[in-house]
């Protein structure tokens, strides 16, 4: 175990890929936005590329309600409406992808009927990775707007996690769950300072939640964070100490990947969660900035062949010593999801030939 580690964490070296753009195919003539959505036709190639990844590995997307994936993941032009109430099942049928994010439940907490006809929507091997309600892991109450207008009071309340969340997530996704993850909203400067107390706070409705593994084996607790300050040995040991994991978020307001890596040192041996959710060219709020210059989502116009290498390095060594990995992956990331994704599965499969 000690040399898997060794491998998995040393310092990451390699040398960036060329950055190409890479241009989306053609879409298929427009079709009728009916009810339901077809998926592409199979693409060989990318078939073949996925035979050769481990099958510890699920890498999908974040959402799927993206009209600019006609000829990636749809066979032509959809709406936006149709797509986010059928597209599921299409996406489901992309031979790399085996997960999704469903942030959607971040901003409304799913029933467990919803969660349900999501789960009867992909194959009995699909995961999903689950967002938690803001209403949990946002310390403020705000507005339409995104302003904070008060504290909120039921934050990371074990009894609101677990009707809110965890609870309709097992009734409704089954064996289905692959993470559960409790992505933190930036912390209150007043409740940061005090570290110790908020790492205990964290942990006790953590330790509150009821095990996932009888329902859901794959399943896993995971913390994401937006303050950086909370990448220490005291946050890893209370995730350890209650079971569960850290969520390694690629966004522009935390470290790059391998500042972010001696958390999993810390709690290997283990599953690895990512969300691959920015290029960091745009900044701690940049999210609309990307939405504008990437949108349609159709091609890769922000190529990051560095974060892909160190990526495909970790996942190599997760998935090589027997351990789940769940990666997910924003259009926001390089331009277009599921071009990134084939992008990684290559790197992944380049590094587990060496």
């Amino acid at each position: 175990m000690a040399d898997v580690q060794d491998s998995l964490f040393s310092d990451l070296p390699e040398l960036p890929r060329p950055a190409e753009e890479v241009d989306a195919p053609a879409p298929s003539p427009k079709k009728s936005r009916g009810a339901t959505v077809k998926p592409v036709a199979a693409d060989a190639a990318l078939v073949a590329l996925a035979a050769e990844l481990p099958p510890q590995l699920r890498l999908g997307t974040s959402s799927w309600s993206y009209p600019g994936w006609a000829g990636l993941v749809w066979d032509g032009d959809y709406a936006e409406t149709v797509l986010s109430k059928n597209g599921l099942s299409a996406l489901a049928q992309h031979p790399l992808l085996r997960t999704v994010s469903l942030d959607r439940n971040f901003y409304r907490a799913l029933t467990a009927s919803q969660y349900a006809r999501y789960a009867a929507m992909v194959p009995d091997d699909f995961r999903f990775v689950v967002k938690a309600p803001s209403l949990v892991t946002d310390a403020t109450v705000r507005d339409e707007s995104g302003r904070g207008t008060q504290a909120n009071p039921v934050f990371l309340s074990h009894a609101i996690a677990l009707q809110e969340f965890v609870q309709p997530a097992l009734d409704g996704l089954g064996h289905r769950i692959g993470a559960l993850v409790f992505q933190l909203s930036p912390i209150p400067s007043h409740l940061l300072a005090d570290q110790p107390a908020l790492i205990a706070r964290i942990g006790a409705m953590l330790a509150s939640l009821p095990d996932l593994k009888p329902i859901a084996p794959d399943a896993v607790l995971a913390v994401e964070v937006r303050d950086p300050q909370l990448l220490c040995p005291a946050f890893a040991d209370m995730l350890r100490s209650v079971g569960a994991t850290f969520c390694m978020g690629l966004h522009a307001k935390m470290p790059p990947i391998e500042d972010q890596l001696p958390m999993l040192r810390a709690l290997w041996p283990g599953p690895l969660v990512c969300r691959w959710n920015l290029h960091r060219r745009h900044g701690r709020f940049g999210y609309e900035d990307a939405e504008k210059l990437y949108g349609p989502f159709d091609k890769v116009l922000d190529p990051d062949p560095e974060t892909r290498a160190a990526l495909a390095k970790v996942i190599a060594g997760t998935t090589g010593a027997g351990q789940n990995a769940f990666v997910t992956v924003s259009n926001n990331a390089e331009g277009c999801a599921p071009l990134t994704i084939a992008s990684l599965a290559q790197d992944i499969v380049d590094r587990m030939s060496r």
